[in-house]
């Protein structure tokens, strides 16, 4: 099988494997409980992982709270903001339609805690309209959530530009960042980014563990647990911290800053090929900006084939038409639907998310056997409505 879901997840890579096998093995203390030589360790483990994460995104470490995922962080973001707002009697919070799930969710639940969420509009390459941010934004908004990349389509948003009209406003910006970290530059500090969402399995680290940026001055973001009963991360979040993750959150997060420009220029050049051959294809679709795309992104949606059958034909190729976290309760894609994209188009949409071990012999085999495919499908098509007449 050709793997080609990597904004679903990532394999572990190697190097991050290595680093996170001690402490399982033989550097196995509580990070969190320093007494003796085993804990101050896994202590030391776990800081120099914080200080890895906050190089990449140009952070101070104390600003870096680890968490077990990217939704567990986008709803520590929210929710955890929900005192600090009430006390500046700011209710209205502006995000977009084409979010992800989980930061979807966590807006559910501001609703039901009596904030009014406003959706404001997208292009139809799902880059959000700067002027409808600006019309909205005035002085009952509390909070703007935008993600950096989307999950779908790839399309990278004008973060600097909206974080400026946020904060001129007098609001909050929080980016989920988890498509976007180690395929772009982020700076949260040229960026001007308050709250920033992260995911180790995103980029070649583990499942499970995540991460929150949380500025600590020129604004100052103060955040309730969500979680009780213990000290860890400075009283931010109790629990015992998860060593081996974290260790390979961090590691994970050193290889992508020191290859980052270097590895998304081979990566674009596989994308680009991939569509280069892909486009023989008659009547294919690219979905999202071109201009402004994730290196490792080609969404493409496909006329006169029924989804469902493609995606069962295929034997080789790992690949996926929409987010990993609604797959199994609808087959199409949420983020095409809102941009306007027909309902059998967006059933017909394949999501490539390419790696750094994905091979340009395996780019050729995919783009072979997507366009294999495709003509037995519209073949058989073109039997069923001969045999209908």
């Amino acid at each position: 099988m050709i793997y080609l879901d990597n904004h679903s997840t990532t394999r572990v890579d190697p190097i991050v494997f290595e680093a996170m096998k001690p402490y399982f093995l033989e550097k196995y203390g509580n990070a969190s409980h320093g007494v003796h030589r085993f804990n101050w360790e896994a202590e030391s483990a776990v800081e120099n992982a914080r200080s890895q994460l906050a190089q990449l995104i140009g952070a101070h470490e104390k600003e870096i709270v680890f968490t077990s995922g990217a939704t567990e962080s986008n709803h520590f973001a929210l929710l955890g903001l929900i005192p600090f707002l009430q006390t500046n009697q700011r209710k209205k919070i502006l995000s977009t339609e084409i979010e992800h799930a989980s930061l979807l969710g966590a807006l559910e639940q501001m609703q039901a805690r009596g904030f009014v969420v406003e959706w404001i509009k997208t292009h139809s390459d799902g880059r959000l309209d700067l002027l409808d941010l600006q019309s909205k934004l005035n002085e009952n908004v509390a909070l703007v959530s935008i993600a950096y990349a989307n999950h779908e389509i790839g399309t990278i948003q004008d973060i600097k530009a909206i974080s400026k009209l946020t904060h001129e406003s007098g609001a909050i910006f929080h980016t989920d960042a988890v498509q976007a970290i180690g395929k772009v530059k982020v700076n949260v500090q040229e960026d001007g980014i308050d709250l920033l969402t992260m995911s180790a399995h995103k980029i070649h680290g583990p499942k499970g563990i995540g991460a929150l940026y949380v500025r600590r001055k020129n604004p100052r973001v103060e955040l309730d647990s969500l979680f009780w009963g213990g000290n860890q991360e400075r009283g931010m979040r109790a629990g015992t911290p998860n060593t081996p993750a974290i260790v390979g959150f961090g590691k994970a997060a050193e290889l992508m800053g020191k290859n980052l420009e270097h590895e998304s220029s081979l990566i674009a050049e596989l994308r680009d090929h991939l569509w280069s051959e892909l486009s023989n294809i008659s009547g294919i679709i690219r979905n999202g900006s071109v201009a402004h795309a994730l290196s490792n992104n080609l969404n493409v949606s496909i006329p006169g084939v029924d989804g469902a059958a493609m995606f069962g034909a295929f034997k080789n190729i790992a690949v996926s038409n929409a987010s990993a976290c609604i797959s199994g309760v609808q087959d199409y894609s949420q983020v095409l639907t809102i941009l306007g994209v027909e309902s059998e188009m967006a059933r017909a949409t394949l999501r490539f998310g390419l790696s750094r071990f994905n091979t340009r012999e395996e780019i050729n085999s995919a783009a072979n056997e997507v366009i294999s495919v495709v003509k037995l499908l519209r073949e058989m098509e073109k039997l069923y409505d001969h045999a209908d007449r």
